[in-house]
């Protein structure tokens, strides 16, 4: 499965009232691993920094005179997040300013949902950790993501963010390690118990390979905020 997790930058909080689109960066993940492929565009936006969005992010319209207008990268960045599940965080925020940049520039572009899918973390934390903050800083700290450098908001920088907060709260495949390059363990003693007219070996795990498989379900559990599916180790 193809997604691409995505973060926008804009003037301001609001398209309605002609806000813009300032910065765009996805990053792009395959059977949820991340290949290294990124898109990343500042753009011109043609209009003043709203004074709140320039604090957070740190550009000013000075800074963007001379970069791309979305109508310039449109087909780039189309072609990039085309058929691919987008994970975004307050989707809608980031959908409605990318649908108003579309209109801006031909209705034969169509909308985001005509290029592809739509998965909201925001919705997801908040049904995972009702009451609690969920912002990306909140759960880059609950997660145990670091965070640490992000002094200003960046669309790629937020887009890697995200995508590490993803993985995690979707059981973590992305960041516990479950794929590891460690060298292999030594073969595990081969016992044969009879059953019957014929016998069958039995892989018996050793006593370091059971420490190992409880002290790995033991990070599952703190990663996935105690949603471990399998018998814990205390079970």
């Amino acid at each position: 499965m193809r997604q691409v997790v995505l973060d926008t930058e804009t003037t301001g909080l609001s398209w309605e009232k002609g806000n813009r689109v300032v910065e765009i960066g996805c990053v792009e993940l395959l059977e949820r691993r991340k290949t290294g492929r990124t898109f990343q565009r500042y753009l011109n936006p043609d209009r003043d920094m709203e004074l709140g969005a320039q604090e957070v992010t740190g550009l000013s319209r000075e800074f963007l005179s001379d970069k791309a207008r979305f109508a310039e990268v449109v087909e780039e960045f189309l072609d990039f997040i085309r058929g691919a599940e987008l994970i975004i965080h307050n989707a809608n925020f980031d959908i409605g300013f990318l649908n108003y940049e579309l209109s801006l520039v031909g209705a034969h572009l169509g909308r985001m949902s005509d290029h592809s899918s739509v998965l909201d973390t925001l919705a997801m934390a908040r049904e995972r950790f009702p009451g609690q903050r969920n912002s990306l800083d909140a759960l880059c700290k609950r997660l145990d993501v670091n965070n640490k450098h992000r002094t200003l908001h960046g669309a790629l920088l937020d887009a890697e963010l995200l995508s590490d907060v993803y993985l995690t709260m979707t059981a973590g495949q992305g960041d516990l390690g479950l794929s590891n390059n460690e060298a292999p363990a030594q073969q595990p003693s081969i016992r044969t118990k009879s059953f019957g007219p014929r016998n069958t070996k039995v892989l018996m795990a050793t006593d370091e390979e059971q420490a190992l498989h409880l002290a790995r379900l033991e990070k599952i559990t703190k990663k996935s905020g105690g949603r471990l599916q399998w018998p814990s180790p205390a079970q």
